[in-house]
């Protein structure tokens, strides 16, 4: 048995030829007195020669040492432990001999690195040495063959050696030995260095006739002079001994000395020695790749060819270059380099850096000198532009007309539409007056479909009136047989004459006994409205929304208009909408009823409205019931918008959430460009406006409402009562419930806020109560705008009139006491009463108002003077009296203002 049989091993032994890993024993030792055991891994340092050695082939001759090893650091002798040490003081010196053994296992490693870095160094100054010998020797031996003519050849003389007759060599071989100029250790075959180049690609030689055996041992020394210097041949000559080499091992690639050194250190890092790695030392290598080959090769011909690669040609590119742009983007799109952007534009006269915008006009520069075609585009090519984009006439097929109700408030329009939906919207309504617009769509006893959208008639909702005009196909005009025509039914037809859209006149209420159509029909004319009963081309029709009658024939004249337009649509694209009314709901987020004009709107799809973007979410039609696709003239409310548009946007269905933010991004700054755009400053334009800030009073005031409509007719109706010495100044004004924000602006500001059908949270009520901020609440507009004028009203102040009561002319003026003066009053006109205001003018100049203090007649003091006599007065807060000056006395009182 062998002295390792006794130990411990770790599992299954490994392959090789030789056991390289055995097991052993540690013993640690721990404070407080604890030991354990650790089996660990032990290896021996295996020595293999390269195959093909002599070391490998006669097994009991030692290998070759190249040069003797480092010899190794005796171990380092442990002191014995202390008598009575502590464990603590155990632990520190076990600690210290563990560091003190790293350094010196580091300084070791250390030592070796250097000693294989310096051998490594000389190999490759001897390669070096031997390729330079190798290539000396290769072009002498080229010259003399070239000097030597090929038909004078003659057999060479044989050189007598002592050595017993080598076999028969090749032609270059008997060349190198025959060629007096070699020297004689020249002579011997070297083995190449194995080197890798991969300029040169290797060629296969071809194989020879055989020549016959006569002419071989005749003329064996012949083959230098009559062979031509092939490629071949020179590789046979600069490897004589090639045959033997290829026999012994096969030629090693190499890249060189770094290359060496690199593999000497992977082969030294890298894990376990194994038979095939010993055998094989190439085999782990890393190769080089293919693009690695081309470029070597590249670099070979540039240098063949003086140094320079073939011109390429120039790719000229299609730049698209924005109103502004930096100057490294513009070199990306032309696919230049920044620098010579730069150094263009330093010829230019222009000192810039790559990250500095230039204009479009310089960007045409560059591109035009470094030979690029030039694409304008303008920041508004992001906006979606969907006037070019007009459908085909074969995708065109019929959609139910669009009807917009418009009249008069309280002419019976949404009494009207209850009508024909069989609902009962009126009751809903604040004060019996429609105050929002609606959309709904009905289904007809023949089976069509027509959508309604019913606008309020009250004044202040002339924006939705005009919307509502320009979205819509039909117009329905209602007119109260009994009221007759009103200024929002002529404000209805100017909006429809506006529009361009074919009107028929509904005349309601022709149930009551009072009710005189006739009458209506006479007063339209005014108007240029010329029915068909008076021999015109607008339908009318009577109706009552209370008993029923005319309703048949209300939507047959509907039905009729519509087949006369041929409203057709697309419905297999892309949705696009018009948005009817907006707002904020507290459970649901941002509502939009929109009114889809082509197209179909689908659920998931992405859009954009406005400067709001969104994905639809969920599409509520006007019963409140989920539908997953609207086609063209169904009104549906849209939910999933990023916030609340404004009534009237348009909505555009895009392909991606990335163009929909683009979109949405761009018209938002648009839209804050216009909000604090300035007129250009001068001095009257500033002085002015500061006269004008001084003089006017500023009513501050936060407006909530529940729909984006109902904000915008309070600010149109709010700001009409604006005038020039009173304005309201609307701070904020927003779609949804009263917010903290809200109250804390208003309490800043000292405004107070207006809720329009809405009311605040929990903790608006808090901050409201904290802050003690004016609240109003309301639900009809025209109560909104009475307070609203009343209060501003208060805040202007009562009005103050001055009503002139008499005139005198100052005849002499007189000393009273030791300051003030007394003028000599003759009473021209009216009565001078003690207590009054007065102004005392000169040449028709006022030089001061004051008040009269005293007045006497004679010597005895009086309250009041007619006209005719003379009197004596003292005018407070002056003394500046001259003869011949004038005295106006009037009196002051005031009323309170009224705004609207």
């Amino acid at each position: 048995m062998s002295e390792t049989d006794n130990k411990p091993t770790l599992g299954r032994k490994p392959l090789g030829l030789k056991r390289s890993v055995e097991a052993g024993e540690v013993k640690q030792t721990f404070s407080h007195g604890r030991t354990n055991k650790v089996v660990v891994e032990v290896k021996r340092r295996k020595l293999i020669g390269k195959p093909g050695s002599e070391a490998v082939a006669e097994a009991p001759a030692p290998a070759p040492v190249a040069a003797p090893a480092p010899a190794a650091p005796p171990p380092p002798v442990r002191k014995p432990a202390p008598a009575g040490e502590t464990p603590q003081e155990r632990v520190a010196r076990l600690q210290r001999e563990a560091e003190d053994d790293r350094m010196r296992l580091a300084e070791e490693s250390r030592r070796r690195e250097q000693d294989e870095r310096a051998r490594a160094i000389e190999d490759e100054k001897r390669r070096a040495e031997e390729n330079r010998a190798n290539e000396t020797r290769r072009v002498e031996e080229e010259a003399a063959a070239a000097a030597a003519p090929a038909e004078d050849a003659a057999p060479a003389p044989q050189v007598e050696t002592d050595e017993p007759a080598a076999p028969p060599a090749t032609e270059a071989t008997e060349a190198t030995a025959a060629s007096p100029a070699v020297p004689a250790e020249a002579a011997t075959p070297v083995p190449a260095p194995r080197r890798f180049t991969p300029v040169q690609r290797p060629e296969t030689r071809r194989p020879e006739p055989a020549a016959p055996a006569a002419a071989v041992a005749a003329a064996p020394a012949v083959a230098p002079a009559a062979a031509p210097a092939s490629s071949n041949a020179g590789n046979v000559a600069r490897k004589p001994d090639a045959v033997k080499k290829s026999a012994a091992a096969p030629a090693r690639p190499s890249s060189g000395g770094d290359r060496d050194r690199k593999n000497v250190d992977n082969r030294r890092q890298s894990g376990k020695l194994t038979v095939s790695r010993a055998l094989n030392e190439d085999e782990g290598a890393r190769a080089r790749s293919l693009a690695a080959l081309k470029r070597a090769r590249e670099k070979e011909r540039r240098a063949h060819f003086g140094g320079s690669s073939q011109p390429r040609e120039k790719q000229v590119r299609d730049v698209v270059v924005p109103e502004a742009i930096t100057v490294q983007e513009l070199a990306n799109r032309m696919a230049e380099k920044g620098a010579d952007l730069v150094k263009a534009l330093f010829k230019m006269g222009m000192m810039v850096t790559v990250n500095q915008t230039i204009d479009q006009d310089t960007a045409e520069l560059l591109v035009t000198e470094f030979g690029h075609n030039l694409q304008r585009v303008s920041e508004s090519d992001v906006d979606i532009d969907t006037s070019i984009d007009v459908d085909a006439e074969e995708t065109l097929k019929p959609r139910p007309p669009v009807v917009t109700i418009m009249g008069h408030v309280d002419h019976g329009k949404t009494s009207l539409l209850d009508a024909l939906r069989g609902t009962d919207v009126v009751r809903g309504e604040a004060g019996g007056i429609t105050q929002h617009m609606g959309a709904y769509q009905i289904k007809t006893k023949g089976g069509d479909l027509v959508t309604f959208l019913d606008t309020p008639g009250h004044a202040a909702f002339t924006q939705m009136r005009m919307r509502g005009a320009n979205v819509t196909d039909i117009v329905v005009l209602v007119v109260a047989a009994d009221d007759g025509i009103m200024p929002q039914t002529v404000e209805a037809i100017r909006h429809t004459k506006a529009a361009g859209v074919p009107m028929i006149v509904a005349i309601n209420k022709i149930d009551k006994h009072e009710a005189n159509p006739q009458k209506v029909r006479e007063r339209l004319l005014e108007h240029e409205v010329v029915v068909e009963e008076m021999s015109g081309d607008v339908q009318d029709v009577e109706v009552s929304a209370k008993t029923g009658a005319g309703l048949d024939d209300l939507i047959e004249k509907i039905l009729l208009q519509a087949e006369l337009l041929e409203l057709r649509a697309n419905p297999d694209r892309e949705a696009e909408a018009t948005v009817i009314e907006a707002k904020l709901d507290k459970g649901k987020g941002p509502l939009a009823t929109v009114l889809v004009n082509r197209g179909t709107l689908k659920v998931g799809d992405i859009l954009v409205v406005g400067t709001e973007s969104g994905r639809v979410r969920a599409m509520l039609d006007d019963k409140g019931r989920q539908v997953k696709e609207a086609p063209p003239s169904l009104p549906v409310e849209v939910l999933g918008l990023g916030g609340v548009p404004m009534a009237g946007d348009m909505l555009t269905v895009v392909d991606s959430e990335q163009r929909a933010r683009e979109v949405s991004a761009y018209r938002q700054e648009q839209a804050t460009a216009r909000r604090t755009a300035t007129a250009p400053a001068s001095l009257d334009t500033m002085f002015s406006a500061l006269a004008a800030k001084q003089n006017v009073i500023e009513y501050p005031i936060v407006i909530k409402a529940d729909v984006q409509g109902s904000v915008e007719a309070i600010n149109n109706a709010l700001h009409a009562l604006s005038n020039d010495e009173i304005k309201v100044r609307i701070l904020h004004s927003g779609v949804g419930a009263i917010t903290e924000t809200d109250v804390t602006l208003a309490s800043a500001s000292g405004a107070p806020i207006v809720g329009f059908n809405v009311r605040p949270n929990a903790k608006a009520r808090e901050q409201i109560e904290k802050s003690k901020t004016p609240m109003m609440y309301y639900d009809v507009i025209y109560e909104l705008t009475a307070e609203v004028a009343k209060q501003m009203a208060g805040i202007w102040g009562p009005e103050r009139i001055e009503t002139v009561v008499g005139r005198a002319e100052v005849k002499q003026v007189f000393p009273a006491g030791k300051r003030d003066k007394a003028a000599g009053l003759l009473v021209v006109e009216g009565f001078i009463r003690k207590g009054l205001a007065a102004r005392l003018t000169r040449n028709d100049v006022i030089v001061s108002a004051t008040t009269i203090a005293s007045l006497r007649r004679f010597k005895d003091d009086v309250d009041e003077v007619r006209a005719g006599l003379e009197c004596g007065v003292v005018l407070a807060d002056t003394n500046d009296i001259r003869a011949g000056d004038h005295l106006e006395v009037f009196e002051i009182s005031h009323r309170d203002r009224t705004i609207g």
